[in-house]
C-alpha cells in the first residue's frame, strides 16, 4: 500500500547545533500525536549522525540530500551511499531540481546513485519535474516521462516499488508564478500513468508521489486532498518546526 510522506529537505541551511535543535523541535511536536503520513527530514551530511542520536526513529525518518555516484576511492569531498547508511538514516534526495541545476546531474548519474542507494537499504526520495520554458512549450510531459525512463526504468519491478518519487514544477519556486492543486493533480495522475504502463497498476498505485513545489501549511490540505497527491517534500517551510508540523497535520 502506497503511504503518504511528508519529507523536510534543508538544503544547505542551519549549522549542526542549529540542526539538532530543529530536529529535536519536529521530534518532541510529533511525541504526542499520531500524523496520518510517514514523516522524514532530509539534512546536511554534516548533521546526520548527531540527528540520528536525538530522534525517535519510530516517529521521524532520518535522510541525506544527496548521495555519490561512487562506492568508495579518490572522489575528494564526496560522500557515498554507504557512508549515508552508517549513520543511522534510512532515506536519501536523489535527482532534486538544483543538483540538476548547479551541479550538471545527469540521468545516467542519477541511475547509478539510485542503484548504490538501495543497494545501500536506503530509499531514495527521486525528483523530476519541469522548468519554466518546458511547462510554456507544452513540453513538461515529455520531459518529465523521459527523467522517470532514463533513471528508472531498468530498474526490476520489485526494486522499482521502492522508490518515492517528487514532482518538483521548477517553473513554480521563485519565479512569481504558481502551482495549482489542479495542474499538481494532473501531473501527479500522469506520472501514475507512466508507472503503470512500465510496471502494472499495482505498483503503479503503490508508488507515493509528492509535490515539492513550495508546498507551506496554507496550501498543503487542498494539494494532499488530491487522489494522486500522497504528500509533500517540503523546503523552506520544513526549516520552522511548527511550519512543518502544519503541514504535516494536514491530511485529512
Amino acid at each position: 500500500m502506497r503511504k503518504n510522506i511528508v519529507a523536510g529537505n534543508w538544503k544547505m541551511n542551519t549549522t549542526l547545533p542549529e540542526g539538532i535543535a530543529l530536529a529535536k523541535a519536529v521530534n518532541e511536536a510529533l511525541k504526542n500525536i499520531t500524523p496520518k503520513c510517514d514523516v522524514v527530514i532530509g539534512v546536511p551530511f554534516t548533521h546526520l549522525a548527531s540527528v540520528n542520536e536525538v530522534i525517535d526513529k519510530s516517529k521521524l525518518g532520518l535522510g541525506a540530500e544527496n548521495c555519490a555516484d561512487h562506492l568508495s576511492g579518490a572522489y575528494t569531498g564526496e560522500v557515498s551511499a554507504p557512508m549515508v547508511a552508517s549513520t543511522g538514516a534510512n532515506y536519501v534526495i536523489l535527482g532534486h531540481s538544483e543538483r540538476r541545476q548547479y551541479y550538471g546531474e545527469t540521468s545516467e548519474t542519477l541511475k547509478t546513485k539510485v542503484n548504490l542507494a538501495l543497494e545501500n537499504n536506503l530509499t531514495p526520495i527521486f525528483c523530476i519535474g519541469e522548468v519554466l520554458e518546458e511547462r510554456e512549450n507544452n513540453t513538461y510531459f515529455d520531459v518529465v516521462k523521459k527523467q522517470i525512463e532514463e533513471a528508472l526504468f531498468e530498474l526490476p519491478a520489485d526494486k522499482f516499488g521502492q522508490i518515492i518519487l517528487a514532482y518538483e514544477p521548477v517553473w513554480a519556486i521563485g519565479t512569481g508564478k504558481t502551482a495549482t492543486d489542479d495542474q499538481a493533480e494532473e501531473m501527479h495522475a500522469f506520472i501514475r500513468g507512466v508507472i503503470a504502463d512500465k510496471y502494472g497498476k499495482e505498483i503503479a498505485d503503490n508508488t507515493s508521489i509528492l509535490y515539492g513545489g513550495s508546498c507551506k501549511p496554507s496550501n498543503a490540505k487542498a494539494l494532499f486532498a488530491k487522489p494522486n497527491v500522497d504528500g509533500g517534500l517540503i523546503g523552506g517551510a520544513s526549516l520552522d518546526a511548527e511550519s512543518f508540523m502544519g503541514i504535516v497535520t494536514a491530511f485529512e
